[in-house]
């Protein structure tokens, strides 16, 4: 989903990862036992440490360069490799998977440097870091609707970005998750239906199903899982009539039988059409013998 070579447009910026591979090759066979990384972790040689981090960059030795680099980011701090290291930081933890922690360098780097060369990139990876780290729609969405607002703040800093395609696209998908989230707690009200005697007094359980659907079409009005909520709308509807007061039943069915019309002129041939039609024929019986 992501650019295979992100940091091609700030070349003359960044690390030159070839020259590194070739120029710190001794280094990194010196560098290749416990001790002897252990023992740079632990000196105060901050210029040979910097670019002992640089040589386990290119080599994908993420852990082992943000290990080195983490401690110095404060005493580089107003050099000429305080940028780069800071950067270097944030997509270590990006390439070993804690994206959490990498989106929050990332934020420290265009919140320090925000008119930098890599600051674009910064406020980009920001986003895809905190995309990653999204939750199952099931659990907790606050991680989500974060993740949307880094994201949609880096397409308003740069509308015009070569990554802002790629950054609308997981926008929508994180509003999926959003709406999908929405969906599961509409169906679980819809499953729990007359439970504790809900239904017997009012119906709650269908009327919180009902609610939730219409919120999210409301803010979500485009969702791929329009129709699922349509239906879902359809079915509540119904079996809250069915089950309500005789005094709240034919204004109900009625109700069911408007949300009927609309579902069909929605989606005309849709796979729940059939079960659509069953309700509406019920509906329609329940009302006719109640004005006879």
């Amino acid at each position: 989903m992501f650019i295979s070579n992100p940091f091609a447009k700030f070349a003359p910026y960044f690390v030159n990862m070839k020259r590194i591979v070739f120029s710190t090759l001794i280094t990194l066979l010196f560098l290749s036992s416990c001790g002897s990384y252990n023992k740079v972790l632990v000196s105060r040689d901050y210029d040979n440490r910097y670019e002992t981090a640089k040589a386990y960059y290119a080599e994908g030795h993420y852990r082992r360069a943000a290990n080195l680099l983490v401690d110095m980011i404060t005493t580089l701090k107003g050099t000429d490799k305080a940028q780069e290291s800071l950067f270097m930081l944030a997509m270590c933890e990006y390439n070993d998977g804690d994206n959490e922690t990498a989106s929050t360098y990332f934020r420290q780097f265009y919140g320090s440097y925000p008119k930098g060369d890599l600051s674009e990139l910064a406020r980009y990876y920001s986003g895809v870091a905190l995309y990653r780290a999204t939750p199952d729609p099931r659990l907790d969405q606050s991680a989500t609707t974060g993740a949307i607002a880094e994201l949609q703040t880096f397409m308003e800093f740069y509308p015009n970005s070569q990554w802002r395609p790629r950054a609308q696209i997981m926008v929508d998908e994180l509003r999926d998750k959003l709406v999908e989230k929405e969906y599961l707690a509409a169906k679980l009200y819809y499953n729990l239906g007359s439970y504790f005697g809900n239904c017997t007094s009012g119906g709650n359980n269908f009327q919180a199903c009902i609610t939730t659907v219409q919120n999210t079409l409301k803010d979500y009005p485009y969702s791929k899982l329009r129709e699922e909520l349509y239906i879902l709308n359809l079915r509540a509807k119904y079996e809250l009539a069915k089950q309500s007061v005789s005094e709240k039943t034919e204004e109900r069915f009625r109700d069911a039988i408007d949300e009927y019309y609309g579902f069909k002129n929605e989606f005309p041939e849709s796979k729940y059409l059939k079960e659509a039609d069953r309700m509406f024929a019920n509906a329609s019986k329940n009302i006719s013998s109640e004005e006879e």
